[in-house]
């Protein structure tokens, strides 16, 4: 008598059966505890704070401009540059510092416009001018033409401004239209995936019955 036991062969489109409709149990439950899921996120970080244990930051903290702008290359550089000064000080400042875009000031420090990489190659370099005796106030887009944003902007809303005007780096400023900081497409892109990848665990503890809500890790 053959003891062993027989092993269960699912072909692929019986996986693909059971996978749909696992998601759609899934999504049918999403719904169903949709409120309960609204409150859920904020407690577990409470909760996971108040212990001790893992942290872990809410949707609503990881969502605005500032949390992007902690984590981007252009917090550890000074991002800005007189509007007087050349555009070989600013082509220096790309490379030294391997960044795209700066924002130009005028003696008072207040916004001016942004030299980008983009304005050196199409208005000295096919132009056949000379960045030593080009000023950047010349060359640069001029503050009343940028879009710019706050630190309380949400992710989403910069994407949008950036997408929407064709492009790759976007000023913050404060409540008074100072300079606060810079922030570059591939911020955006990384914290919009840090947040949907963070989204995604929080959904399925919930869906496991893990963290703080149910009082389990």
């Amino acid at each position: 008598i053959n003891l062993k036991p027989r092993r269960q062969i699912i072909n692929e489109n019986t996986l693909v059966t059971m996978l749909r409709g696992a998601s759609t149990r899934f999504a049918r439950s999403a719904l169903h505890y949709r409120p309960a899921l609204t409150h859920a996120i904020p407690q577990f970080t409470q909760l996971t704070n108040k212990y001790g244990q893992r942290q872990m930051t809410t949707i609503q903290e990881s969502s605005d401009a500032t949390n992007a702008w902690k984590k981007s290359c252009y917090m550890e550089i000074d991002f800005t540059i007189n509007e007087n000064a050349t555009v070989y000080d600013a082509v220096q400042r790309f490379a030294a510092f391997d960044v795209g875009a700066l924002i130009s000031v005028d003696d008072n420090g207040d916004i001016a416009g942004v030299i980008s990489e983009r304005d050196y190659i199409t208005k000295i370099a096919l132009l056949g001018r000379t960045s030593k005796e080009t000023k950047v106030k010349e060359i640069s887009t001029k503050a009343a033409n940028l879009v710019t944003a706050t630190p309380h902007d949400g992710l989403d809303s910069c994407m949008q401004k950036m997408i929407g005007r064709g492009i790759r780096h976007l000023p913050l400023l404060d409540d008074d239209g100072k300079v606060v900081g810079m922030l570059s497409i591939k911020d955006l892109v990384k914290s919009i995936i840090a947040e949907k990848e963070k989204t995604i665990q929080v959904l399925s503890d919930f869906a496991l019955g893990k963290g703080g809500v149910l009082g389990a890790e």
